[in-house]
């Protein structure tokens, strides 16, 4: 079965500067795809040339199959949702959502039963005959999805649809959406620059940077086994701990020697019989520091730290040291006793460990 949007070597182009540079994408029907990266990273351009509202300067676009390289945004059988709304304020609700069935000549009795269904889905039935003047934030987000929804299109495209909501709206129509996708089965793609967003919604994730594509994969690829150090440090929160180090060959492993904060070498070991250069830069999570004890596996190695922050969060405290002269941040449980200005035994989870290349920033693993 051919791909429900195929997306191959396409370039974009403003005169002489390049905004998107031999993109390659590909989804099958029910995915959900995250477009993610930093503002001008080229992702809301990327998802107007899918919709046909930016004409692309080279490649080729498909969707279900067919060539849409060159076809009106019309024609695409597509529906988007805009981080503005986009509603007509002298129409109620009903007719907002019902709008474009209308436009396209689809019959009363359709529009009607559409337009229940999906006021059902989204909760906002009791609200059809106000205007969008009379809806709060995230009720007029639910109305344009709503728009989007009775098209019941190949591909719903959103371009940072909860950007104007506060943060916990985000999370609540953060959920929604991801249920709706389930529901449905429809096929999703969806631009956001908040990799939280990301890794919760997406069955796969696109990350940019610059107009290039820096990695396709699964949040747990993305999460787990980043393509370089932009990537490693872009997704998650808080970013991955990317800390210089030496690598000294040591019988089947390898010896990692890292700085602390008084310039006395941190020696851990890498068994895993990689083949590493003398300068590399370890890529390990917060999570994947800890107290001794706190985690199981054969990989867990200690070593003694300066603690410089502590930062309760909760369920979670942040132990932030200096290793490499790089602060480093150890994810530790709420009642840990480290305190600023004492030296606290953690132990690295090596099993976890990313190498990285600091010359080009690649993934060595």
């Amino acid at each position: 079965m051919a791909p429900i949007l195929e997306i191959q070597g396409l370039y974009k182009n403003y005169g002489s500067t390049e905004i998107l540079k031999d993109i390659n994408v590909s989804i099958d029907a029910g995915d959900f795809l995250v477009l993610v990266g930093p503002s001008g990273c080229g992702k809301s351009t990327l998802l107007n040339c899918i919709a046909g509202l930016e004409p692309i300067s080279g490649g080729t676009l498909s969707i279900g199959g067919q060539d849409m390289t060159h076809v009106s945004p019309k024609d695409r059988d597509i529906a988007m949702v805009f981080q503005s709304y986009a509603l007509y304020p002298t129409m109620s609700v009903a007719k907002n959502i019902t709008f474009g069935m209308k436009v396209r000549g689809v019959d009363q009795k359709t529009q009607d039963a559409k337009l229940k269904k999906v006021a059902e889905q989204l909760q906002i039935d009791q609200l059809l005959h106000r205007r969008p003047g009379q809806l709060s934030g995230g009720q007029r987000q639910r109305v344009a999805m709503g728009r989007a929804l009775v098209r019941d299109p190949k591909l719903f495209l959103f371009d940072e649809p909860l950007s104007n909501l506060d943060a916990k709206l985000r999370v609540e129509m953060r959920t929604e959406i991801k249920a709706l996708h389930q529901n449905l089965g429809a096929t999703m793609v969806y631009v956001t620059h908040d990799q939280i967003e990301a890794m919760t919604l997406a069955t796969k994730i696109v990350v940019m940077k610059g107009g290039v594509v820096q990695q396709i994969g699964t949040p747990a690829e993305i999460y787990n086994r980043p393509a370089n150090m932009f990537v490693a440090d872009f997704m998650g929160s808080p970013a991955m701990n990317l800390i210089p180090a030496k690598a000294v060959k040591n019988g089947s492993g390898n010896t990692i020697e890292i700085e602390d904060k008084t310039g006395k070498p941190i020696v851990l070991k890498d068994t895993s019989g990689r083949d590493l250069p003398n300068n590399v830069v370890i890529g390990v999570r917060p999570e994947d520091i800890s107290e001794p004890g706190a985690r199981n596996g054969k990989a867990q190695q200690e070593a003694d730290f300066l603690v410089d922050i502590v930062e309760p969060a909760g369920a979670d405290t942040y132990v932030v040291t200096s290793l490499g002269g790089r602060q480093v941040t150890a994810r530790l449980h709420a009642e840990t006793t480290a305190q600023p200005g004492q030296h606290q035994t953690l132990a690295f989870d090596m099993a976890k460990v990313s190498y990285f290349d600091p010359d080009t920033g690649l993934r060595l693993n």
